[in-house]
């Protein structure tokens, strides 16, 4: 890479008094390269050029991407700590907000136990700093209870990685290769919008002939180039897997001396699955016949293939099920461990991979080491300097860390890169949650709706005035570098957090000077570990675009492909799971007659607190909506424009109506990037998967009713003033229960 920032195709993006900066987007999980123009006196971020030379993106950005830049010294940024007053934000030190903190985290301890404060983390920061968030609930507060938000986006794929191969990781081939795919079959991923620098890479093959395999209840963009469009209910992904699996067995397509010779479980598997015929799988789907048979065909017969999946297969109450079963029909083809084939879930946040990784889950410990394995606690405790007996008991998941609020467990939570007042299911439950909590500390750059319940809201970083690495949607390792230095008073995560500790009389075991001090002990932390990160350098990262983990040593060459000689289970063989076909938590019936799903446009991300910030990106999608087809809408009396309320057993809110032939009869889509009255997620169903813990975002029963032409739509700001009251609807049924599921399902 130093060859190439030094060539004339970059220089000649250098405009004079500016230098670029190499870095990477601060959004999803592509984590495409970019270059940061700032001015050379001032420091100040001037604009961005495209970076040609990484090979994920090829200076390629989508239109977040593009203005990623001007968050960075946005006027809304947060630029001191604040403490809340009489229900009032003031302006405060940050040895008065540490005073504070300290005061209220030692007296609940000492009142409630350790366990008694909390830590909910998020995935859109460095492998550094989520590394050490584990570290801190665990060392510094000696907390059980730590989650993260990954549990609202990538844990079902990392659950049916387990089950299946026995490693997550969550692409098993590079991005690389996907010209030489042969089919793509893209299950619950609207790649054009979510993910739009990855389709350069499928026109490449499709250029080439490759065919495309489309599964979502809506028409995306890619559906519409797509051979075949699986047009399935919402919550049926297993019984489409199952009749696929079944069709792939019956139709002689299966790799049988891959599957003999890496495969355990093949004849159980095949027995679960042969009672789903293609009249049985369309019948629960909704998928005409001959789509199915058409993509079977097409799918069985590919020599090389790829599939695709994030939130829609895995945002469910069986989203594991999901991920396992279409993991499964790529391993009956015998495509995983091989060239320009595999699987990949397309992780939605910047950090999904590696966030998850290192100990922000309930139950893991660096390198995905397991907090029930005695082993493993013995040898992280070594790197951190703590006898073993301190080590806490795992915890529970994030949404779970809602119910042990309302049960009186915890008592204070400290939030950082997080927002779930807006994308957690089930909202009034969870801002219901938030009000009772004795004591609540919120880390973040912009002003959330999270922030408006906390007691003290500290300044942090924003992605561009830290440095560290992050891992990308392909398991690539990649440097974030320091563009400017931090504005106002805000601190880096890292550098909060050892303040933090040292207040908890915990700061002997955070040292770090600096955000590398972290790796080097985080390279130690991940060795041995199934996520071994020990032989990736800063160096390393910089002259081969990025690592590739599994990497034990720096003489190792990295692993971009995964499982080509075993895969991550104890007997070196992949796993066929049995599955028994559910139901979603609620679906459809007299009384709520819609199928509500939800999910993301392009010019969003995640909980909007970013994205809405943005002139441009704003100004093109302003306001939520509702997708509803034309049918549907008919028997409402509905056009484009007209004011719909939905309302399910949670709650209801009120947007506009947007008709379209791209979706499913009984079926409407809206997005969730906005908070508060706009906010869909006061709709969704907290009904969680029983072994990953996600939430069912994906499908839910809802009513419609249109509503007069004035009614007007609520428009929140999306910050607090010093000085202003915070907003609570307070006026909502709490309901945690999950509807028409089994109890296994809901119980802890």
């Amino acid at each position: 890479m130093s060859d190439f920032l030094t060539s004339p195709e970059v220089q000649n993006l250098i405009k004079p008094g500016e230098k670029l900066i190499t870095t990477h987007c601060c959004y999803c999980g592509m984590q495409c390269g970019m270059h940061i123009r700032v001015d050379e006196k001032t420091g100040a971020v001037k604009g961005v050029e495209p970076r040609y030379d990484f090979p994920v993106n090829k200076g390629k950005l989508c239109p977040k991407g593009v203005t990623a830049y001007q968050t960075i010294e946005h006027p809304d940024r947060i630029m001191t700590p604040l403490i809340k007053r009489n229900g009032k934000f003031e302006k405060a030190t940050w040895e008065e907000a540490l005073d504070v903190i300290e005061a209220n985290f030692k007296r609940i301890q000492r009142e409630h136990g350790k366990d008694a404060v909390s830590v909910f983390g998020g995935v859109s920061m460095t492998n550094e700093k989520c590394y050490l968030v584990g570290k801190y609930a665990r060392v510094a507060l000696g907390t059980r209870f730590i989650d993260y938000n990954g549990r609202f986006c990538m844990s079902s794929a990392a659950g049916g990685f387990l089950k299946t191969l026995g490693i997550d990781r969550g692409a098993t081939l590079p991005w690389t290769e996907f010209e030489h795919v042969d089919t793509f079959f893209v299950a619950g991923s609207n790649i054009a919008e979510c993910h739009p620098t990855t389709t350069q890479h499928i026109w490449k093959a499709k250029d080439k002939g490759a065919k495309i395999i489309v599964a979502d209840p809506r028409e995306i963009p890619m559906a519409r180039v797509a051979d075949v469009h699986l047009d399935l209910k919402p919550g049926t992904d297993a019984a489409l897997a199952m009749g696929l699996l079944n069709f792939l067995v019956e139709h002689d397509y299966v790799d049988q001396a891959y599957v003999d010779e890496r495969c355990d479980n093949y004849e159980e598997l095949k027995a679960s699955v042969r009672d789903w015929t293609l009249e049985r799988t369309s019948e629960v789907t909704g998928v005409a016949i001959e789509k199915l048979e058409k993509a079977g065909h097409i799918y069985g017969k590919s020599p090389r293939s790829v599939m695709l999946f994030a939130r829609g297969v895995e945002q469910q109450s069986k989203g594991v099920d999901n991920v396992s079963l279409y993991t499964s029909m790529a391993l009956l083809r015998g495509m995983i461990g091989k060239f320009a084939s595999g699987v990949a879930t397309m992780t939605g946040q910047g950090n999904g991979q590696g966030g998850r990784e290192h100990g922000q889950k309930a139950d893991l410990l660096p390198g995905y080491r397991k907090l029930t394995d005695p082993k493993a606690i013995e040898y992280v405790s070594g790197v951190w300097g703590i006898d073993p007996s301190e080590m806490p008991k795992p915890g529970v998941s994030a949404f779970e860390m809602f119910d042990e609020i309302q049960a009186g467990t915890i008592r204070a939570m400290h939030l950082m890169c997080s927002n779930p007042a807006v994308s957690a299911p089930n909202l009034p439950y969870v801002w219901d949650s938030f009000n009772k909590l004795d004591f609540f500390v919120v880390s973040d750059f912009f002003m959330s709706e999270s922030c408006e319940f906390a007691d003290v809201v500290l300044p942090a970083c924003s992605w561009a005035e830290d440095e560290g690495t992050t891992t990308n949607l392909e398991g690539r390792v990649i440097r974030i570098r320091k563009v400017r230095e931090p504005l106002g008073d805000s601190l880096p995560d890292w550098e909060i957090m050892k303040r933090i500790a040292e207040r908890m009389g915990r700061g002997q075991y955070f040292p770090y000077e600096t955000a590398r001090d972290i790796w080097e002990e985080f390279r130690i932390a991940t060795k041995g570990g199934a996520a071994d990160y020990s032989g990736i350098t800063w160096e390393r990262i910089d002259d081969e675009y990025g690592v590739f983990w599994p990497c034990p040593s720096e003489n190792h060459p990295g692993t971009p492909t995964m499982f080509k000689e075993r895969f991550g289970t104890a007997n070196g063989k992949a796993n066929l799971p049995v599955v028994t076909y559910r139901p979603a938590g609620e679906y459809a019936n007299e009384e709520y007659p819609v199928t509500l799903t939800t999910g993301r446009v392009v010019f969003h991300y995640l909980s909007g607190n970013q994205t809405r910030r943005v002139d441009f990106l704003s100004t093109m999608s302003k306001l939520p909506f509702v997708e509803i087809h034309p049918e549907l809408a008919s028997s409402y009396g509905l056009q484009t424009g007209d004011k719909v309320e939905l309302r399910t057993r949670r709650g209801s809110i009120v947007v506009e109506a947007r008709l379209t032939k791209a979706i499913r009869k009984d079926t409407v889509f809206v997005p969730y990037h906005w908070g508060k009255e706009l906010a869909i997620n006061q709709l969704t169903n907290p009904c969680l998967d029983p072994m990953s813990r996600m939430p069912e975002f994906k499908v839910c029963a809802v009513q419609m009713k249109k509503l007069p032409a004035n009614t007007p739509l609520h428009i929140n700001p999306l910050t607090v003033p010093l000085g202003s009251s915070v907003p609570f609807m307070a006026d909502h049924a709490i309901a945690t229960s999950c509807h028409v599921m089994d109890e296994e399902v809901h119980t802890k």
